[in-house]
């Protein structure tokens, strides 16, 4: 009488290196069980909240290297979460938008509110991961050189701040690339092509708008200080300088 012998059981997979902290803000338990699960396997650490004020507390105890906020929840928006951490110290930290709406004006409104990326469920899980590392590959890259003096401007920090006309400009990590891409040739004419290559990089999934959203947002913030002046130019069907 013939016996089979017992199939020895796979060995573990050793657990993937730690790759970073995330907040995820998600009041669905399936979706935030599911990303938590899929971002974990990747090496990332993982703190979920279905609430806004109990995200809104764990951003300012333990910061996280990257948000995942939803737009939709049981007491507010996302979106003003958002909102808040361009304002406060937190202002470079990438932040990806998730929301069951794909129209354009959402995207827009997630954009000109500060978030890096909008990801329109539902995602795919490869998706939802190399958008996660590409954000904090980019975090994580060299600040720009420092930009040549233009008047009224004054980089600082190795090119990690700018201040114009004495005043600390409160910009994103998009903001601030932009405008010290935009510093480091004044006069010149910028392609949006060239300053999408530049600042988000030859694989982000954006196009002209996202240029042109920032670029409003990045004179918003000009104007606070100096509302007389305007010194990006807008060159039609060409671009942008600084003047």
């Amino acid at each position: 009488m013939s016996s089979t012998a017992p199939v020895p059981a796979s060995p573990a997979l050793p657990p993937a290196p730690f790759a970073g902290q995330v907040l995820l803000l998600e009041d669905d338990p399936a979706i935030a069980q599911t990303v938590s699960f899929v971002l974990e396997r990747e090496g990332y650490r993982v703190r979920t909240f279905g609430w806004l004020h109990e995200a809104r507390a764990a951003l300012a105890a333990t910061p996280p290297d990257l948000a995942i906020l939803d737009v939709g929840l049981p007491d507010g928006n996302g979106l003003d979460l958002c909102r808040e951490l361009r304002q406060g110290p937190l202002a470079r930290l990438p932040v990806l938008m998730l929301s069951a709406r794909s129209e354009e004006s959402d995207k827009v409104l997630g954009l000109e509110l500060g978030a890096d990326d909008y990801l329109a469920k539902p995602f795919s899980n490869r998706e939802l991961v190399a958008r996660v590392r590409a954000l904090l590959r980019r975090a994580q890259a060299p600040a720009e050189p420092t930009a040549p003096a233009v008047a009224g401007f004054l980089v600082e920090a190795e090119g990690s701040r700018v201040r114009f006309h004495g005043e600390l400009l409160p910009l994103t990590r998009r903001e601030l690339g932009l405008l010290l891409r935009l510093l480091k040739a004044p006069g010149r004419i910028h392609s949006r092509e060239s300053l999408l290559d530049a600042v988000w990089g030859l694989d982000a999934d954006s196009g002209d708008r996202t240029v042109d959203t920032h670029i409003k947002t990045l004179r918003a913030k000009l104007r606070q200080v100096r509302p007389e002046l305007d010194p990006i130019r807008t060159h039609r069907g060409m671009g942008y300088s600084l003047e």
